[in-house]
């Protein structure tokens, strides 16, 4: 299963066509799951309070809300600022489990002006499903989303 992210990462910059945060978030998010093999659940965290994730515009079963930066994968990306590509969720202590399907995660902190914004989370139904090339992939798509927005708007 090979992703062509260069080809992906030009079809999100041409489809984000505003600076809205809110509409390209949506947008993205939809993308994704339409484009991206394998995924059960797709979706943005923003940060709207100290050290806590608020559930932003998703596709899939309906999320956990809210997520403290103490606890589970996408709060360890929140408070590390660093990607959490998991190859098994069921084997993460503080695994926060919004639906029981999902069995890897991928979460990439979104960090605008040294501030972290938000974090995008993708879930998988396959155990293993993101390689290093799926992380790099996602996490240029992820500055497309950055370059393309005005993130600033939703604080």
């Amino acid at each position: 299963m090979t992703v062509d992210y260069p080809l992906l990462a030009r079809q999100l910059a041409a489809l984000l066509d505003t600076r809205d945060w809110l509409t390209n978030s949506a947008q993205t998010v939809a993308f994704l799951m339409q484009e991206i093999p394998e995924l059960n659940w797709a979706g943005f965290y923003l940060q709207r309070e100290p050290e806590t994730l608020c559930l932003g515009p998703f596709q899939g079963k309906p999320a956990c809300h809210p997520i403290p930066f103490g606890k589970g994968v996408c709060g360890a990306a929140a408070r590390t600022r660093q990607t959490q590509r998991i190859d098994d969720v069921h084997a993460v202590a503080d695994h926060i489990a919004c639906d029981a399907d999902s069995r890897s995660e991928l979460v990439v902190p979104i960090v605008v002006q040294d501030r972290l914004w938000g974090v995008l989370d993708l879930d998988s139904p396959r155990r293993g499903r993101f390689s290093t090339d799926d992380q790099a992939g996602i996490e240029a798509l992820v500055a497309v989303f950055a370059a393309r927005t005005d993130l600033e708007q939703a604080h």
